[in-house]
């Protein structure tokens, strides 16, 4: 099954690639060369972008920090992790626009659903920064909900593990790897933490599936959108 639209979850921990923090440029042009993939075939494509690479609410949130501060300074690190991607992208010939669910009118424009429908039906990439705009909400909650807000077919979770164990792998090893998983075990399970429960619950309540698989491995965000062999499915 060839997805028509999916939305990619990316990890700001990701994108700091071989660094401690901030913007691996090579892996993101690795990742602008594997988006052209999935254009090439037909598949439009959404990404949201985390920001642990430059700062994570629920760590800076203490000592005087409130926690909405604290998740708002979280959300100006998806923007600056937005802008560096699109203009990568941009340089390598992809056409694509970054949106903030944040509002920033100096640096970018802001998400409005009729403009991001139109960029995606010209062939776009959209890249959104600012998650959901709200505080208390994680950007793998905010990806499901912009899924489902923008009819996103699937939610591709990058991360660094290939697909869903049966607890943490790199502690574990011996771990069991799923395949496929259902919904309601991947929200009652206490061993699952590949995605917060807000967002398996969304994407549950909504029959939305999510595919969790190792975005280091070359050609397997084409494969998850194609179907093929890339991770673990969470089907609802």
């Amino acid at each position: 099954m060839t997805y028509k639209r999916v939305l990619l979850k990316i990890s700001g921990e990701q994108l700091a690639g071989k660094f401690e923090s901030g913007i691996d440029a090579e892996l993101c042009a690795r990742l602008a060369n594997e988006v052209k993939e999935l254009g090439d075939a037909g598949i439009q494509v959404v990404i949201m972008v985390g920001g642990g690479n430059f700062a994570r609410g629920t760590q800076l949130c203490g000592h005087g920090i409130r926690r909405v501060t604290a998740d708002q300074i979280g959300m100006l690190g998806t923007m600056m992790n937005a802008l560096a991607i699109n203009d990568i992208f941009m340089s390598l010939g992809l056409q694509s626009r970054c949106l903030s669910n944040i509002f920033a009118e100096q640096v970018t424009e802001s998400f409005v659903h009729r403009l991001a429908e139109e960029y995606l039906d010209e062939g776009k990439i959209l890249i959104i920064a600012g998650g959901i705009g709200r505080p208390y909400l994680t950007t793998d909650t905010a990806a499901v909900s912009l899924a489902l807000e923008l009819s996103c077919n699937v939610v591709l979770k990058a991360t660094k593990v290939d697909g869903v164990f049966s607890d943490d792998p790199e502690k574990k090893p011996l771990s069991k790897k799923y395949v496929q998983l259902s919904g309601e075990e991947a929200v009652s399970n206490p061993n699952i933490r590949i995605m917060d429960k807000a967002a398996l619950g969304l994407a549950l309540e909504h029959k939305l599936p999510i595919i969790v698989f190792d975005s280091r491995k070359p050609g397997n965000i084409l494969r998850a959108a194609t179907g093929g062999e890339a991770g673990t499915i969470i089907l609802p």
